[in-house]
């Protein structure tokens, strides 16, 4: 009695794999089908640098841009860290400088 069912089983599995695997079929050919359809239908693809450029313009409206007295903030930031840090190297580079004059007199 446990065969049986195992059986009936493992034939219900078989069916639901056959299933999957046409509908899997129908859909590859519906897919290959439709490839088709696309490259006779005679429309001609847009320009891909057109369509770049096009692209290229949504995303820029996109952007949030910084307000003006953003990017001065930001430069002087940035500006005054550049200089700090060549005064700091400067400094290091006199330091070692003068150790390395001491060492080798």
């Amino acid at each position: 009695m446990a065969k049986e069912k195992d059986e009936i089983k493992t034939s219900e599995e078989s069916e639901k794999k056959a299933k999957k695997s046409k509908k899997d079929d129908n859909a590859t050919a519906d897919k290959k089908e439709n490839k088709k359809s696309k490259k006779d239908s005679g429309k001609k693809e847009p320009n891909k640098v057109a369509k770049w450029f096009k692209d290229l313009r949504i995303e820029f409206k996109k952007v949030v841009w910084p307000t003006k007295q953003t990017v001065i903030t930001n430069t002087s930031v940035v500006l005054a860290v550049v200089a700090g840090s060549a005064v700091l190297v400067g400094v290091l580079d006199e330091g070692f400088l003068a150790l390395m004059r001491l060492i080798y007199r």
